[in-house]
């Protein structure tokens, strides 16, 4: 027979919670489901359609080269540009963590963001009429995501998993 000490020992922290708080766990679980839905929704609606560019739309390949022409332009400009990019993938680094405690991890929350916006960047240079592939907007995607991350979504992440 085993002792109390040993059975809190070998369970998880989910099974020695209450009832209500495991269920307040998965309700939150399925509002931040929720709330990814509508994000990918207004993301992908965002930058999977085409746009008038005039034959402006160029592909960059080189780091930092859209962001030093960025920086060049009037300050609302670049603002709306890097600004923009960084922002796009930001709320990632909140719901993924609150969603799976697998991706707490800053690391793996990097790089799973990065080839979703990868991802995205590759559909727009192949598919997508008046935009262009800029590896720079992967750059500035994830290092949204990893600020939220820091700033908010790992205190989210324990606050509504544990």
């Amino acid at each position: 027979m085993t002792s109390t000490a040993e059975m809190r020992h070998t369970t998880s922290r989910e099974e020695r919670a209450p009832w209500y708080v495991v269920l307040l766990r998965m309700a939150g679980v399925l509002v931040a489901l929720g709330a990814l839905g509508v994000f990918f929704y207004y993301a992908f609606r965002l930058t999977l359609m085409p746009v008038q560019d005039n034959g402006q739309a160029g592909g960059n390949l080189r780091p930092g080269h859209s962001l030093s022409f960025y920086l060049e332009r009037p300050t609302r400009e670049a603002l709306l540009q890097i600004g923009g990019n960084v922002l796009l993938l930001a709320p990632l680094g909140v719901l993924l963590p609150w969603i799976s405690v697998r991706l707490r991890g800053l690391f793996r929350l990097a790089v799973v963001v990065a080839l979703l916006s990868l991802a995205i960047e590759c559909v727009q240079g192949l598919l997508v009429l008046g935009r262009a592939f800029d590896i720079d907007d992967v750059i500035l995607n994830t290092a949204g995501a990893v600020l939220a991350y820091l700033f908010l979504g790992r205190k989210v992440s324990r606050a509504m998993r544990g």
